[in-house]
């Protein structure tokens, strides 16, 4: 079905034609012979590029020698802070300054960062519903409580975040940190307007509360511009934001960064796990500076969003085609599209009869870190099929949704 090959890893003493078992698998996905599935979000493994970063890697072994594997400058190799800082004068309303910019293991690491240089037990922290189920994890790893946010076709409800705050506060609780997907949203891909973006800094400003932007899909945009990150617009101390090579390049290299004031960022930079070993994923880190040295960067997310935006075009198509009487997010650009069934279908216990017929997604409850909405819906991804094997999926999560409503 896929129209790549997966090869599984051999042990070295291993026999011509014998595989390693499950668990020294090298990869997260496991893929099901049979099954479209729509749960993963990541990028389609024949758009990586594989040919120009073992290009790139010999070229920093050629450049640097041994330092290429030695312990890192705290805040990440220079070259690769310059190349984010020139990316952003492109894609962001603001450039960072060279001491705004921390290099880290993804985006996961800098979020569980902030959380520890910024959060004691005990404190606060809003999420809008839904959101990203494994940013609540993250969080949950911290003793610290999780309030949630209204969230609709315009993403989180500003009045509503300004309403909890004071409730909270006037309760004697500590609001300290407000978790956030403006951008393409994780999982509805829905973009915050443009008023609310603006509304939501004012009231982080003004309440003390530090916004956490997850702004790794910027970009990922196919329709328009992409708005200015709440970085980008917010007074300085206001927001942390999270970016990633993850979705652009790679996710194997677990490399991301992070933009603060300059005062957070040294905090960042100066806190134990990097002091400990210098700076993070110092390898990942050279050999991507030496990728967008060679000016094929911006080609390949050109590639990527053409692609992207093709494979949406074709689930959403597919849907309204198969689906009609359920409806869907259009999302301008990410990873991801909500999906609301029709005649209170709950969409956990149609996920064995979905599967049964070759399909799979996630349901949406899972994106509720505090409530019990998300029942009917449920979210799919678009990456990392061509637009036939995404238009087949649709049509089987219809036919499972029909015999559903039929008993």
């Amino acid at each position: 079905m896929r129209h790549h090959t997966r090869v599984p890893y051999r042990l070295p003493d291993s026999p011509p034609g014998t595989t390693a078992p499950d668990h020294v698998r090298v990869v997260q996905v496991v893929d099901r012979p049979g099954i479209i599935d729509l749960s993963w979000g990541h990028p389609e493994v024949d758009l990586l590029p594989v040919a120009a970063l073992r290009h790139a890697s010999a070229e920093v072994f050629d450049r640097y020698g041994p330092d290429a594997l030695s312990y890192g400058r705290d805040a990440g190799p220079p070259p690769l802070v310059e190349a984010i800082r020139d990316r952003l004068a492109t894609t962001d309303a603001r450039v960072p300054g060279p001491d705004e910019v921390v290099v880290t293991a993804g985006a996961s690491q800098a979020l569980d960062l902030a959380a520890t240089l910024l959060l004691s037990p005990g404190d606060v922290v809003l999420v809008e519903e839904p959101t990203y189920h494994l940013a609540v994890r993250v969080l949950r790893d911290h003793p610290v409580d999780l309030v949630s946010l209204p969230f609709d076709g315009g993403g989180l409800r500003t009045e509503a975040a300004a309403e909890t705050i004071a409730r909270l506060r006037g309760g004697g609780r500590s609001v300290r940190m407000l978790y956030t997907i403006p951008t393409y949203h994780n999982p509805t891909g829905v973009t915050l307007d443009e008023g609310r973006r603006r509304d939501l800094v004012a009231l982080a400003a003004e309440a003390g509360v530090v916004v956490i932007e997850d702004d790794v899909y910027r970009e990922l945009g196919y329709d328009g511009s992409t708005p200015a990150s709440l970085w980008s617009i917010a007074a300085p101390g206001t927001v942390v934001r999270l970016g990633s090579f993850s979705k652009t390049i790679a996710p194997g290299l677990r490399l991301g960064y992070l933009t603060a004031d300059a005062a957070l960022a040294a905090r960042a930079t100066a806190s134990g796990v990097i002091d400990s070993g210098g700076g993070i994923a110092h390898l990942a880190a050279l050999t991507v500076a030496a990728y967008v040295a060679t000016g094929a960067y911006p080609a390949h997310v050109d590639d990527l969003r053409h692609a992207y935006r093709a494979r949406r075009d074709a689930l959403l198509g597919a849907l309204a085609e198969h689906l009609p009487d359920a409806s869907w997010t259009q999302p301008r650009g990410g990873f991801f599209t909500w999906v609301t069934l029709p005649g209170g279908v709950d969409a956990a216990a149609l996920l064995p009869a979905a599967e049964a017929r070759g399909v799979s997604y996630v349901p949406g409850r899972r994106f509720y870190a505090t409530g019990d909405g998300g029942r009917s819906a449920l979210r799919l991804a678009f990456t990392r099929y061509p637009e036939a094997e995404l238009a087949e999926g649709a049509r089987r999560i219809a036919s499972a949704v029909r015999d559903a409503r039929r008993r």
